[in-house]
C-alpha cells in the first residue's frame, strides 16, 4: 500500500483520483436514476450491491488473500462518499459491511475466522451487520443486557439488539454480549453469528424517515447456540472491539454524510442556475450566493477532516479524535446543507419530484447512528483534555 499524509499531496494520489471517477460514474449510472424509487419502495438494491462487490467496493481495505480489494481507508472514504452522492441508503449498506462487519474480523479474527467470515462477504452475494445497540441502551454501550453463557462446546445467546442496519439482508452478524456481569463493560465479549440460525429471529423492518432502502430491525436471540470457536478475540474484549470498530465506522459515516451534502449542493446549484426571478437566474442574488458559499465551506472543511482521519488510520497513527471530529463536522454539514438546499429550491424543495427532500431526510440519521453528535463531542473533549494534561 502507498500511504499518504496531507503534507505529501495537495491533491489526491492518482490511484485515488481514478477510483473516485470510477465510483462516481457507477453511482451516476446505476444508483442516481434508481434512488428515489428504492427510497419509496423501501427496496434493498440487491443487484447494485452485487455490481459493487464486483468492483471491490464491499471489502475495500481487506487484503487480496481474503478476496478484498487491498486498498486503504482513504480509498474507502472516497468510495463511500461517491456511492452516497448517488444513493445514501446504498452508502450505508456499503459502510456497514466494510467498517462494522469486516473491520473487527480483520483486526481481531483468527486466520481461520478471516477465511470463513470475510472471504464470502466481499463479492456482494452476502453482506454482514453489527449488533451493539439494544432497546434499553444506545449511547451507553457498556450496559449490554444481551448475555452469552458457555454450555459445553457452545455459546448460548439471549437478548435483543436494536436498530441493526442491514438486518433483513445480512448473512452474518458481529454480536456483543455480556459474558461476566460482575466485570461491567470489561465483561462484554464479541461473537460471530450466521444468519439465519436457530434461536435468532428478526424484528419488524423499521419504517424510517430516511435511508429507507436499507433495512433496520431488531435481532432477537432466544437460546441461540453457536460454536465455541465463534468467539471473536478473547473473552471480555468486546467493548474494546466495539469502540475501535466504531472509530473506523465513523470515517465511513462521515463519508456518507459528505456524499449526501455534495448531492444537496449539486441539486441547489443546478436549480438556482436555471430558476429565473426578477429577470435573471437566482444565482445572481447575493442572498443565494451567500447560502451557496456557506454550504461549500462546510462541505470542504468536513471533507478534509474526513480524509485526514482516514490518512492517520492508514499510517497506523491514533485517529479516535480525528474520526469523531470528521463524523461530527460532516453529519452537521450534511443536515445544514440539505436544509439550505430546500430553502434555495423553495416549494420545489418540498416535493418528491426533486431529490432535495430525500437528501434532507437521509442526512438526519448521520447525526445519530455510530455515535450521536453529543457522543462525538464527549470523545473529542476527552481526547483534547488528555493531550493537555
Amino acid at each position: 500500500r502507498r500511504l499518504h499524509t496531507v503534507y505529501q499531496s495537495a491533491e489526491l494520489p492518482e490511484t485515488h483520483q481514478m477510483l473516485r471517477q470510477t465510483v462516481r460514474d457507477f453511482a451516476e449510472k446505476e444508483l442516481m436514476p434508481l434512488a428515489a424509487q428504492l427510497d419509496k419502495e423501501h427496496r434493498f438494491p440487491a443487484e447494485q450491491v452485487k455490481k459493487m462487490g464486483g468492483l471491490g467496493l464491499l471489502a475495500m481495505d481487506v487484503p487480496e488473500k481474503y478476496k478484498g480489494a487491498g486498498l486503504d481507508y482513504l480509498a474507502y472514504s472516497i468510495a463511500v462518499e461517491e456511492i452516497s452522492r448517488g444513493c445514501a441508503s446504498t452508502g450505508v449498506i456499503v459502510s456497514v459491511n466494510n467498517s462494522l462487519y469486516l473491520g473487527p474480523i480483520l483486526k481481531f479474527g483468527s486466520e481461520e475466522q478471516k477465511h470463513q467470515w470475510i472471504a464470502p462477504f466481499t463479492s456482494g452475494e452476502k453482506i454482514g451487520c453489527f449488533a451493539l445497540s439494544e432497546p434499553g441502551n444506545g449511547s451507553d454501550a457498556g450496559a449490554a443486557s444481551t448475555v452469552a453463557r458457555l454450555d459445553g462446546d457452545e455459546w448460548v445467546l439471549n437478548g435483543t439488539k436494536a436498530w441493526i442496519t442491514n438486518a433483513w439482508d445480512a448473512s452474518a452478524t458481529v454480536v456483543f454480549a455480556t459474558t461476566d456481569k460482575s466485570l461491567k463493560h470489561k465483561g462484554i465479549s464479541a461473537f460471530l453469528v450466521p444468519m439465519p440460525t436457530p434461536g435468532l429471529s428478526l424484528g419488524k423492518k423499521e419504517d424510517k424517515l430516511g435511508i429507507r432502502a436499507s433495512s433496520t430491525a431488531n435481532l432477537i436471540f432466544e437460546d441461540c447456540r453457536i460454536p465455541k470457536a465463534n468467539l471473536l478475540g478473547q473473552p471480555g474484549m468486546g467493548f474494546k472491539i466495539a469502540m475501535q470498530t466504531l472509530d473506523g465506522g465513523r470515517i465511513g459515516i462521515a463519508s456518507q454524510a459528505l456524499g449526501i451534502a455534495q448531492a444537496a449542493l449539486d441539486c441547489a446549484v443546478d436549480y438556482a442556475e436555471k430558476r429565473m426571478a426578477f429577470g435573471s437566474p437566482i444565482t445572481k442574488l447575493q442572498a443565494v450566493q451567500f447560502k451557496l458559499a456557506d454550504m461549500a465551506v462546510a462541505l470542504e472543511g468536513a471533507r478534509l477532516l474526513t480524509w485526514r482521519a482516514a490518512m492517520l488510520k492508514d499510517n497506523g497513527k491514533p485517529f479516535t479524535k480525528e474520526a469523531a471530529m470528521a463524523k461530527l463536522a460532516a453529519s452537521e454539514a450534511a443536515t445544514s446543507i440539505a436544509h439550505q438546499a430546500i430553502q434555495i429550491l423553495g416549494g420545489m424543495g418540498y416535493v418528491t419530484e426533486m431529490p432535495a427532500e430525500r437528501h434532507y431526510r437521509d442526512a438526519r440519521i448521520t447525526e445519530i447512528y455510530e455515535g450521536t453528535s453529543e457522543i462525538q463531542r464527549l470523545v473529542i473533549a476527552g481526547q483534547l483534555l488528555k493531550a493537555y494534561r
